[in-house]
């Protein structure tokens, strides 16, 4: 594996057959795709301006207590063996003393899935015909072209590739309240920032803004560290995620679920949670059954209800679909009964430095909330999906030229059923392809792993059959 820091104005011009945007675990397995599936000698080019791979916001965790929140059994990240990532637990002996089947059904340390998609990206480079190149510079701007794209370095390196896979992965929302972004350096730590999180555990009461995953991360990583003071959590519903459960997949047909509208959608699983119910299956039996339709369950509603969705239905569906595992459920219920975490079903409006401390002011639904005082406040806000406001400049210069526009509802980049860019007049852009949580707006689930795998498989077989058709 070679690596590029970029070039002069001097050098010429550098070519790829496929270039492929982002090198976390989108890009990561893209690259890998393409090696395993190449018979000739291509040039992959992955552009990744950390110097890992493999790491982006869910996996660059170091610590053991931030579990993955799925078992390790359905992490594989290659659709055709889906026992990959036990294998390589197993061969790795990260787990020691623990049998196959019980790492399957195993809530790993998210660390793991890192190294394991390193360790199969630098297996599928020793005995692949092509190359992979890893340039650890950001992407600042793509030009589409015929036949060529030219992608610009944020050093002024130039390449140009026939394929490019847009897999920039994912962004932080901004805390919801004026002038957050200058408050004092350590006084507001984003939920991704695993060490400075750490950092912050000590006798102080401490704010946690967002109440789903990253809230959880950011709970245990606390405790874990020795935190004593308090902990509230501010959330516009205060729903905390929900554990996974044994006891099943509920047995009922969910095709006639596509045809409904949302409102009939959601009477029906209410409907098939009670009879799962009375046969001993929990709910999350009814959402295991669902899960391979989530694309075609969003797809299939009209605007007005995806709208309706987005509006009323959506932080619900999240707490029941995104769930945790049991062991962190439990310590969540733990430190909340305690009285150590607190939870707030507010509205952050302002964050203000008063005589050393963060003061918080939010709105609650009754009103009357007083105050927040506290030492720090953690964004856990989740994953910026408005295109409009995402801080990526490759992204932001798409838009503003007209070579992308944003998906329904403004979210994510609009893309057609393959995952090829829509420009600005909605025309597909042959030879660009978006990969991961930029296709949330048409495909709604497409963070997760399942859906990564897949696309990451299409998206390289599109880019290696383009390459032989030129060839």
């Amino acid at each position: 594996m070679s690596y590029n820091a970029g070039m002069t104005d001097s050098e010429p011009m550098l070519q790829a057959d496929l270039a492929i945007i982002g090198g976390g675990a989108a890009g990561v397995l893209v690259a890998l795709n393409a090696l395993r599936s190449a018979t000739a000698p291509v040039q992959v080019v992955l552009f990744e301006p950390a110097s890992t791979l493999a790491q982006g916001i869910a996996y660059a965790t170091p610590w053991p207590e931030h579990l993955l929140n799925v078992p390790a059994g359905k992490m594989s990240g290659l659709p055709e063996q889906p026992g990959d990532f036990v294998d390589y637990l197993l061969q790795a002996d990260a787990l020691p003393g623990l049998s196959r089947d019980a790492l399957a059904e195993t809530f790993v340390p998210r660390r793991h899935y890192a190294a394991y998609l390193q360790h199969r990206l630098a297996d599928a480079e020793a005995q692949s015909p092509a190359h992979l190149q890893v340039v650890h510079a950001p992407i600042v701007s793509l030009v589409p072209g015929t036949p060529l794209h030219t992608l610009l370095l944020a050093d002024g390196g130039q390449w140009q590739a026939p394929q490019v896979v847009l897999a920039c992965g994912n962004s932080m929302r901004p805390l919801p309240a004026p002038g957050a972004e200058a408050l004092p350096p350590g006084r507001v730590v984003d939920a991704w920032d695993y060490d400075g999180v750490r950092l912050l555990a000590g006798d102080g009461d401490v704010a946690i803004i967002g109440s789903g995953l990253s809230m959880a991360d950011s709970v245990v990583a606390l405790a874990t560290a020795g935190h004593r003071g308090r902990i509230h959590v501010l959330s516009r519903h205060a729903l905390l995620p929900l554990p996974h459960a044994h006891g099943g997949i509920a047995k009922f047909d969910p095709q006639p679920l596509l045809a409904m509208p949302l409102r009939a959608r959601m009477r029906a699983l209410r409907g098939h949670v009670r009879d799962a119910a009375a046969k001993g299956i929990p709910w999350q039996g009814v959402m295991d059954r669902i899960r391979p339709l989530g694309q075609a369950l969003w797809q299939g509603l009209d605007a007005a209800d995806q709208r309706r969705f987005l509006r009323h239905v959506v932080r619900y569906w999240d707490v029941h679909r995104h769930r945790i595992a049991e062991t962190v459920h439990a310590q969540l219920a733990d430190l909340e009964q305690s009285g150590q975490l607190q939870r707030h079903r507010s509205r952050l409006d302002a964050l203000l430095v008063l005589d050393g401390t963060l003061q918080l002011h939010a709105r609650a639904p009754q009103g009357g909330m007083q105050p927040l005082n506290v030492g720090a406040v953690i964004n856990a806000t989740g994953v910026e999906t408005r295109a409009l406001a995402m801080r990526n400049p490759l992204l932001q210069q798409l838009l503003a030229d007209g070579h992308a526009r944003p998906g329904p509802h403004g979210l994510g980049l609009d893309n057609e059923s393959a995952g090829f860019l829509l420009d600005g007049q909605g025309r597909p852009q042959p030879g660009v392809q978006v990969v991961g949580s930029l296709r949330i707006g048409t495909l709604w689930e497409s963070l997760a792993v399942p859906e990564l795998r897949v696309q990451a498989q299409q998206a390289a077989t599109a880019a290696l059959r383009r390459h032989d058709q030129r060839s």
